[in-house]
């Protein structure tokens, strides 16, 4: 159940004047703007830069430069918390090494962790999480909290406000990360937790985007014929390789190992005459060849002719009309449960609910799908909306401005993860990497 004597203690005993210290943010102005806005309220707002892209979107004062090596990072920031009176701690990405540590130096300081992130309901909105994300987060896991929780609280307004274009990402990403790249020398220990270095991404991208069009044009026909009249069919998301939804939440080393033990699955257990879907995620970096990997499984597997590949096209209209969704834990779910389809989660995710997505093995969902239940859903998207979402995101002016203005005041309120919406210890735990192949049992 929710520590309710927690949250009023941890409230009436925060100091009236706090010290939050920054660590890295996204590619992106918003950690700056909060800043700005928290010394509004009367707190004082400190950033420990890791390396000259921090420099860039910080640009204010009160940042200290780490160019220690990786192994002397926790004592180096257990002093800086000691003699700055840190009280609480800012970052994106907790699974980050460097925010591992950290996290871990400021639960043993006492120091309030706030995690803020890519929205879960997307594309207008931003994550704010007390503690933790995913398999660390304190969101509740029973149906039962979940509907009490939310009963008073409003439908989220579903209208986009903020609008951010790719060539915005795009441009703040190539600020953030060339300079990370040119100008190395000047935090020479500095350790990338990406899994591709930012000159081959951007490469990909190029690929991508002199072959967009035809893409495009046959993941549309594709779509079309799945559409109008091709069978049943499942639908299966990919998630970015650098993913640490991925890295760190499922038992997937590999998205590799998750499509392979989809398939083997579907060949199993599936209906045969029921098709699978395979998806590419917009920001793929075109670096790992999904199509060549999946169509030679599918070959393997005497799949042909079943599964299908779509690099473009709109994935919440292939979604509704699907038989269900199968994700590690994309946020993709999301978008089918409110549009109720079912959903197999395969990683933990915070919306792994009984009662929301189906709690059967892989192999029996293939067989008998279970929608997710009115009222639980309901119920679990106006207490995520109201706990640990707000409006905005990272690239736009406008919604840099929101998102700031929204996560400062809850900050400053003590409200993350408020109403309801805090449920200590965390009741979701990490999963175990498996090896693989896996069983086609699953």
């Amino acid at each position: 159940m929710e520590n309710a004597a927690f949250n009023t203690r941890v409230s009436a005993d925060r100091p009236s004047r706090r010290v939050f210290l920054f660590l890295q943010g996204p590619s992106s102005p918003i950690f700056r703007k909060i800043a700005d806005r928290l010394k509004g309220y009367g707190h004082a707002c400190l950033r420990i830069n890791l390396n000259v892209g921090d420099q860039i979107f910080w640009r204010r004062k009160g940042a200290f430069n780490y160019r220690g090596k990786s192994e002397d990072w926790t004592a180096y920031l257990e002093r800086f918390i000691d003699a700055h009176q840190v009280t609480d701690m800012i970052l994106l990405g907790e699974e980050r090494p460097y925010h591992q540590a950290a996290t871990a130096a400021a639960r043993r300081a006492g120091v309030a962790i706030t995690i803020v992130e890519m929205g879960y309901l997307r594309p207008d909105w931003l994550t704010l999480e007390r503690d933790g994300m995913s398999s660390n987060s304190h969101f509740p896991t029973d149906a039962v909290h979940i509907v009490e929780a939310a009963r008073n609280l409003p439908e989220p307004d579903w209208r986009k406000y903020y609008s951010q274009t790719f060539l915005a990402d795009a441009s703040y990403d190539l600020l953030y990360n060339l300079p990370n790249v040119f100008l190395w020398f000047l935090f020479p220990h500095y350790r990338r937790h990406a899994i591709f270095h930012p000159l081959a991404e951007y490469a990909g991208w190029i690929r991508r985007l002199l072959t967009g069009k035809r893409r495009s044009t046959e993941a549309e026909e594709t779509a079309r014929a799945l559409l109008t009249g091709g069978g049943p069919y499942f639908v299966y998301p990919l998630q970015l390789e650098t993913d640490f939804q991925l890295r760190a939440h499922s038992p997937f080393h590999s998205q590799k190992d998750a499509i392979d033990e989809v398939m083997r699955s579907f060949a199993a257990h599936a209906v045969e005459d029921h098709k699978l879907v395979f998806k590419v995620h917009p920001l793929d970096n075109d670096l790992i060849a999904w199509r060549k990997f999946i169509e030679a499984k599918a070959a393997e597997l005497g799949l042909t002719g079943r599964v299908f590949y779509l690099d473009g096209g709109n994935l919440d209209v292939l979604a509704e009309a699907s038989a269900g969704m199968v994700t590690v834990n994309s946020t993709a779910g999301l978008h089918a449960l409110k549009q109720g389809r079912p959903v197999k989660v395969l990683g933990t995710a915070v919306f792994d609910i009984a009662g929301l997505t189906d709690q059967q093995s892989l192999k029996d969902f293939w067989q008998r799908p279970t929608v997710p239940e009115a009222e639980v859903s309901a119920a679990m998207f106006r207490l995520l909306a109201a706990s640990i979402q707000v409006r905005g995101n990272f690239y736009s002016q406008a919604g840099t401005d929101a998102g700031a203005r929204a996560i400062a005041e809850r900050l400053h309120e003590n409200t993350v993860n408020q109403p309801g919406a805090f449920v200590d210890p965390p009741p979701r735990r990490k999963p175990q990497k498996r090896q693989w192949p896996a069983s086609p049992s699953a």
